[in-house]
């Protein structure tokens, strides 16, 4: 078997593109599907795809770890986002393809199961991104959170942690009490609540938001400090008793080891259309499962990467919770097929060969790539803030 050639579909989904990557093979029909969207650079990942394609093309798709490392250490200039999310996108392709050749769900050649089923968590509002990042009122938590639950859901994650000064921003740590204390009393005492610092804090305004939020027992606090700022970290979790994740934004198991080594997470996030496909996050996976932190995996793209996480939270020893934007688009189900529903808040496993997602070329072309940016915050003062 062989590869013959490697595409890329972008499919508008409001505020991000989803890169759709395939991989053909010169068996009849057999095509891998792969996800490889990347946040407000959408074009330059189609660019990495077309220009990784051809070290594959020829080789045969089964030598998944082998096209890996061509992927990864030919070129000579190594990661990168951009290159690891093309990468990704392929890798996913390739376990795609083993696993429909031997007709059989993915979950099968990942080592098969090491649970019943996945359990999921939503967002404030399904995901939509008008509701994740632009509602921050007592009531929409409130109204929003009960849907949530109404839906199955058990477990929510909500950005309660506005934009905030590096130090002195008293206002705004009152209404993240606020907006905390009001998604805790429309959830009840037994629904997980996770928040998203989404990197926006200083390790002192960290400290002072956990103990805030900390009365209201959330099951973690993700990215309380920009993903580079490995020193802050240290200083926020020497006075933080609340779990801590974090790893969207990394891209290699290098760029775990030195959290996990300093003991300053207790649940880690790698992206599984950012951090190397599917090949590498089971290597993350494993590190981290030998330093007892449990997989959460970020994942707020599309249905293909949706699916993956969920065969490798089926098949992953260590993991925790799977993230999941059920309502960012309407057209979701008419673009892509196979999604298994969401029952109780939890995913069972799939039966299709494969990933078991497959797109609707015709219905894609209907939401072709709309250029955007990405959302640009500032201080009071004017100076520049993280979003």
């Amino acid at each position: 078997m062989k590869i013959t050639k490697i595409t890329t579909t972008v499919v508008n989904a409001k505020m991000r593109n989803w890169v759709v990557v395939r991989v053909y093979t010169d068996v009849a029909g057999l095509i891998g599907i792969g996800e490889a969207t990347l946040e407000f650079q959408t074009q330059a990942v189609v660019g990495a795809v077309e220009d990784l394609a051809p070290l594959l093309v020829g080789r045969d798709p089964r030598e998944i770890e082998r096209n890996w490392q061509i992927l990864y250490r030919h070129p000579f200039f190594k990661g990168g986002a951009v290159t690891m999310s093309a990468i990704s996108g392929i890798d996913q392709a390739l376990w795609d393809i083993s696993a429909k050749d031997l007709n059989v769900p993915l979950w099968r050649i990942l080592g098969g199961l090491a649970r019943d089923r996945v359990r999921m968590y939503d967002h404030l509002g399904g995901g939509n991104s008008d509701a994740v990042y632009n509602s921050d009122s007592v009531s929409s938590f409130e109204d929003k959170m009960k849907q949530s639950i109404k839906d199955g859901f058990t477990a929510v994650k909500i950005l309660a942690v506005p934009q905030s000064a590096p130090l002195g921003d008293a206002q705004k740590l009152r209404h993240a009490g606020e907006l905390m204390e009001s998604a805790r009393r429309a959830a009840g005492p037994d629904v997980d609540i996770m928040i998203d610092f989404h990197g926006r804090t200083t390790a002192a305004m960290a400290i002072q938001f956990a103990e805030v939020l900390a009365p209201y027992k959330p099951l973690f606090l993700e990215e309380i400090v920009p993903p580079d700022q490995h020193e802050a970290l240290k200083r926020a979790r020497a006075k933080i008793t609340v779990p801590l994740a974090t790893g969207e934004r990394l891209l290699h198991r290098e760029d775990f080891l030195p959290l996990l080594e300093d003991g300053l997470i207790d649940v880690a996030q790698p992206d599984v259309c950012h951090a190397g496909g599917i090949t590498e996050l089971r290597k993350i996976s494993a590190l981290c499962d030998t330093y007892g932190v449990t997989m959460a995996p970020h994942n707020p793209l599309g249905p293909i990467a949706t699916m993956v996480n969920v065969h490798l939270g089926l098949t992953t020893p260590n993991f925790l919770i799977q993230e999941v934007m059920r309502s960012d688009v309407s057209w979701r189900s008419e673009v892509f097929s196979g999604v298994p529903e969401i029952k109780d808040g939890h995913i069972y496993p799939p039966t299709a060969p494969g990933i078991g997602v497959e797109m609707d070329e015709k219905e894609a072309a209907k939401h072709p790539f709309v250029s955007g940016t990405p959302v640009q915050w500032f201080h009071n003062d004017g100076s520049v803030a993280d979003w």
